[in-house]
């Protein structure tokens, strides 16, 4: 018998004619990006990846022809796959369209079966264990390991178990110095009330992550970390809590119980129903290395607990949830401010954020790099937004900022003024001081995103 699959070849998603979910597709919200690719004449080609925007399938992207993009919005449970041919028209056929079909559905992008078996499992994992596995940093550990060895070897799991952590601390060693090398305050005196730290990717925020928690090292250490991120993929339409610990490859911070049951107790199961939305969020654990690197260890070599929480945007519906059954931005700020209030020892909150989000793939039509000025002009206008809206964060006037937000629609996209805010109501800072601004762009000039560090006293 001869087949076309090697044994490292997974098999080709097939149709299922009797499948009610191909034969009508609903699609999923998914994430379109290019995907550049060589012709076999050499040429180069561009080709449309589609990605799971809820990040709950754990399959890698379909990559199809850019034409996709018209079958697509069809795709919406309401139209059978011959309607949608025939809407389509233009040679489209059964052969066509039933081979992308059964590739949508062996990736979770479709409603259905398929899909489901992966939110169920998922839930099962994430309701299975006290601490959330590494992420986005482990991967960066892995790639700093990979890199160390050379494009010609291969690094092996065992190397990248013994290896990473110490690649990444010498990576966040490097970023400190260069970071704070020509800072006249090095170091804070003393534990602030909370910090403003990135979460973009590290290669693009470095600058910042080291900046402020660089001049952590040598401030007591906090007896609890509360993590106030964005929540980018959930379904949660307000605050979402997290009763997990989270770990990076320094090891694990197991979650902070006090926190989490006396949240529970004054905001009631609400604020844990959409936990599953911190599986594969970043915005919490992308500071979670930085602590376990700057803090350091208890006595007993445990790292610091924490407590994560995804924050809502304020600008929306008043502060309330998007649907009035999540839990509020106020509310949570009291019964956070109540339960910090009534734990003993010290308390360190996070705010994760980043701000600006313009240019092409973020939906602008100006681009960013251009040779009529236009382009530097454009970018000069989103520093400039970015520094008045920051000016309120200096003055310490979280009412005004979310004003200031709701009422210009907020043109640069901050997709973190909800923890921003969140971080100042809680702590309720004397001083609050920006230590340095950035922003980062892709070689291309798709995209721009701007970050801070901050401190709050």
């Amino acid at each position: 018998m001869s087949t076309d699959q090697t044994p490292d070849t997974p098999p080709k998603p097939t149709f299922d004619t009797a499948a009610a979910h191909m034969q009508q597709p609903k699609l999923r919200q998914v994430r379109g990006f290019p995907v550049p690719v060589k012709g076999p004449d050499g040429q180069q080609a561009t080709l449309l990846g589609l990605a799971d925007a809820r990040q709950i399938s754990d399959q890698p992207p379909v990559v199809v022809a850019p034409a996709v993009k018209d079958i697509l919005p069809l795709m919406t449970g309401e139209h059978s796959l011959d309607q949608i041919i025939e809407k389509i028209g233009r040679g489209l056929t059964r052969e066509i369209t039933e081979p992308l079909v059964a590739q949508l559905d062996a990736a979770g992008l479709l409603e259905g079966p398929t899909f489901d078996a992966m939110l169920q499992r998922m839930r099962e994992e994430f309701d299975g264990s006290t601490i959330l596995p590494p992420g986005s940093t482990a991967a960066m550990a892995d790639a700093l390991v990979q890199g160390s060895l050379g494009k010609d070897v291969q690094a092996t799991e065992e190397q990248k178990t013994e290896l990473g952590p110490q690649k990444l601390a010498e990576a966040f060693d490097k970023w400190i110095d260069e970071a704070l090398k020509d800072a006249k305050d090095p170091a804070f005196d003393e534990l602030p009330k909370a910090i403003v730290a990135p979460h973009v990717d590290y290669p693009r925020g470095w600058m910042n992550y080291a900046g402020v928690w660089g001049r952590m090292r040598v401030v007591d250490r906090p007896d609890r970390v509360i993590i106030l991120g964005t929540n980018h993929f959930g379904t949660g339409t307000g605050v979402v809590g997290c009763n997990k610990g989270f770990s990076s490859p320094f090891g694990e911070s197991a979650a902070d119980e006090a926190v989490v049951e006396g949240l529970r107790e004054r905001l009631g199961d609400s604020l844990y129903e959409h936990r599953y939305d911190h599986e594969r969020e970043h915005s919490i654990e992308l500071q979670v290395a930085w602590i376990h690197h700057c803090l350091g260890t208890a006595p007993d070599g445990t790292q610091c607990k924490v407590y994560g929480a995804l924050i809502h945007d304020p600008t929306v519906n008043n502060g309330e949830s998007y649907d009035g059954n999540g839990v509020s931005l106020t509310a949570f700020v009291e019964a956070m401010r109540d339960v910090i209030a009534g734990l003993p020892g010290k308390t360190l909150v996070v705010s994760s954020a980043d701000l600006s989000h313009v240019g092409p793939m973020f939906g602008d039509k100006q681009p960013l790099v251009s040779e009529d000025g236009q382009s530097e002009q454009f970018r000069n206008t989103v520093a400039k937004t970015d520094q008045d809206l920051l000016a309120m964060v200096e003055q310490n006037k979280p009412d005004e900022l979310i004003g200031a937000m709701a009422w210009q629609g907020n043109p640069t996209r901050w997709c973190s003024v909800g923890n921003m805010v969140a971080a100042m109501q809680i702590t309720q800072p004397g001083e609050v001081k920006l230590l340095h601004y950035a922003g980062a762009m892709d070689p291309q000039g798709m995209g721009l995103v701007t970050h801070a560090a901050m401190v709050m006293r």
